[in-house]
C-alpha cells in the first residue's frame, strides 16, 4: 500500500502542476488571440483550474469506478466550505461585512438541491448529465451579464479619472490569474502541451492508485473520493484562501469557494454522466449529500448578514470536517 500512497501523491502532485500549467499557457494564449480578458476568466480560468477534478472524474467513469468521481465531487464541496474556509479562519479571520456573495451563494445552494435532487434517479446518466450542464451554462451566462456590468462601470470610472480604455483594459488584464505579457509563443506551447499530458498521466495515477489503496483496506472507492482524492484536489482552493485572509480579501476567498463548489456540482459530473454513467450510492444518498448541503447552509450568516469568520468558527468548521471523515472512515 506504501507504493500505492506514493503513486497517488505522485499523481496528484502531476494533476495540480498540469492544471496550472495549462491555465497559464491558456490565459496567455487567449490574451494573445485578443480575446477579453472577462471572457478568459470565466471560462479558460474557471474551467482550467477544475481540470484535475474533471479528469480524475472521467478517468474514474473510464476505469469502472464511478464511486470515485462522485465521492470526490460531494468531498470537495464539504472540503471546501468546512476545510478551505476553516483553516484561514482559524489561521487570520475573515471579515465578510463588505463581500458581495448574495446572488453567487443564492445559485450554489440552487446548483446543491438540484444535485441531490437528481441523485434520487439513482444515478446520474446523460439526461442528468445535461440537465446539470444547463445548469452550469445558466450560472456562466449570469455570471458574463454581471461581470459585464461591472466592466463597463470600471471604464466609466477610468474615463473619468482621466485614463483611457486600453489601461483600463490593461489593469484588468493585469489582475487576471497566470498572465504575462511578456510570456514567449515558445513558452505559452509548452505550457499548454505540460498541461494537456499531464492532466490525463496525473488523473490516470491517482485513480489507479486510489482503487488499490481502497481494496487494499476494505473499503469503498466513493469513501477514498470523499476523503483522500477530496482533500488532495482541494488542496489550490487551500492555498488560494489562506492567502486572501492574509490579504485581507475575504470576497476572494468565500467566491472561490462558491464558484468551485458549483462548477464540481454541475460542470464536472455534468460532464462525466456524459461519458458513462454514475450510480449514486445509497449511503452518500442517505448521508454525505445532506453533510454537503448542511455545510453549505453554514456559510448563510457570513454571506446575508457579514458575520465575521473568526478563529472559533475556523476551530469549529475544521473540527466538524474531522469529525465527518472520522465518520465516513468508520
Amino acid at each position: 500500500m506504501i507504493v500505492d500512497l506514493l503513486y497517488a501523491s505522485l499523481g496528484l502532485v502531476i494533476l495540480l502542476l498540469a492544471g496550472d500549467s495549462l491555465v497559464k499557457g491558456a490565459v496567455n494564449l487567449a490574451l494573445r488571440l485578443g480575446i477579453p480578458a472577462l471572457i478568459v476568466s470565466l471560462t479558460v480560468v474557471a474551467f482550467g483550474t477544475s481540470a484535475p477534478e474533471l479528469l480524475i472524474s472521467v478517468q474514474a467513469v473510464l476505469d469502472g469506478v464511478p464511486g470515485l468521481a462522485l465521492g470526490n465531487v460531494v468531498g470537495s464541496n464539504t472540503a471546501n466550505i468546512l476545510l478551505v474556509l476553516g483553516i484561514p479562519a482559524l489561521l487570520k479571520g475573515l471579515e465578510t461585512k463588505n463581500c458581495d456573495s448574495k446572488r453567487n451563494y443564492v445559485q450554489m445552494m440552487a446548483a446543491s438541491v438540484l444535485f441531490i435532487a437528481l441523485a434520487f434517479s439513482g444515478a446520474y446518466g446523460w439526461l442528468q448529465g445535461l440537465i446539470l450542464l444547463a445548469g452550469l451554462a445558466f450560472m456562466l451566462i449570469s455570471a458574463s451579464r454581471a461581470a459585464m456590468s461591472h466592466r463597463r462601470e470600471m471604464v466609466a470610472i477610468a474615463q473619468a479619472k482621466g485614463k483611457d480604455i486600453d489601461e483600463a483594459v490593461l489593469d484588468e488584464q493585469e489582475d487576471l490569474e497566470g498572465v504575462d505579457p511578456d510570456l514567449p509563443g515558445w513558452k505559452i506551447a509548452l505550457f499548454l502541451a505540460l498541461g494537456l499530458v499531464g492532466l490525463p498521466l496525473g488523473a490516470s495515477l491517482l485513480v489507479d492508485a486510489s482503487t488499490n489503496i481502497a481494496r487494499d483496506i476494505g473499503v469503498s472507492e466513493t469513501v477514498i473520493g470523499l476523503t483522500l482524492v477530496a482533500v488532495g484536489t482541494s488542496l489550490p482552493e487551500l492555498a488560494t484562501t489562506v492567502m486572501a485572509a492574509y490579504r485581507r480579501q475575504a470576497d476572494v476567498a468565500i467566491g472561490n469557494v462558491i464558484g468551485s463548489n458549483m462548477f464540481n456540482l454541475l460542470g464536472i459530473i455534468g460532464i462525466a454522466a456524459l461519458v458513462g454513467p454514475i450510480p449514486v450510492d445509497p449511503e452518500m444518498l442517505r448521508f454525505d449529500m445532506w453533510v454537503m448541503l448542511a455545510s453549505s447552509f453554514l456559510l448563510a450568516p457570513f454571506v446575508f448578514k457579514g458575520w465575521r469568520m473568526g478563529r472559533r468558527w475556523g476551530l469549529a468548521f475544521a473540527a466538524l470536517y474531522v469529525a465527518y471523515v472520522w465518520a465516513v472512515l468508520a
